[in-house]
């Protein structure tokens, strides 16, 4: 998956190597969520009870290395500042396809003006709501605050990745990135 691929390079140049065999752990899970990141163990939890198709796997794959990623780079407080949590889940939403116009079309939720920014909010809203225990109205407002900021973080892919082949092309850049800088 070039989504997962590029992410993984990205962690490896921040220097967090992940390792399939450590930092990878399929187990059941309560409810309808498809993975975790725990940020103690620095582990990407996949729910196998509750993921059904390849599809599926590898957005979850990707939502959780994008935090994998946040918690390298940025150092993200998970536990005391909900605003760090926003900001991580705002980028998971926006760069892991969760919020593709195919994925909400089967959610019967589409809209054409603003849509994918909607999707974004709403989506990380809603998995600040299954981590934490805050209100609603605090998770909006944690939301809210960083959204812009956030959602215009496209670290490490530089855009948006629509489809795979964005995901391909973004994988392309990323390798390139440093490349006509080093002879300098």
């Amino acid at each position: 998956d070039p989504y997962a691929r590029l992410l993984l390079e990205a962690l490896k140049q921040s220097g967090c190597t992940v390792f399939n065999d450590r930092h990878f752990s399929c187990e059941n899970c309560d409810g309808c969520v498809g993975g975790g990141f725990d940020a103690a163990t620095s582990q990407i939890v996949l729910c196998q009870n509750n993921i059904r198709q390849q599809s599926h796997m590898n957005r979850v794959v990707t939502h959780e290395l994008i935090h994998a990623f946040d918690h390298c780079r940025a150092h993200v407080d998970w536990f005391k500042n909900v605003k760090h949590l926003a900001c991580s889940e705002i980028r998971a939403a926006n760069l892991s396809g969760d919020c593709t116009l195919m994925n909400e079309i089967a959610r019967f939720k589409f809209g054409l003006k603003g849509h994918h920014q909607t999707c974004v909010r709403d989506r990380a809203i809603r998995s600040i709501l299954a981590v934490r225990k805050v209100s609603k109205e605090t998770a909006e407002k944690a939301v809210d605050e960083v959204f812009d900021a956030c959602f215009n973080d496209l670290e490490p892919f530089g855009r948006i990745p629509h489809s795979k082949a964005d995901a391909k092309r973004a994988y392309r850049d990323f390798q390139n990135r440093d490349r006509y800088t080093a002879n300098l």
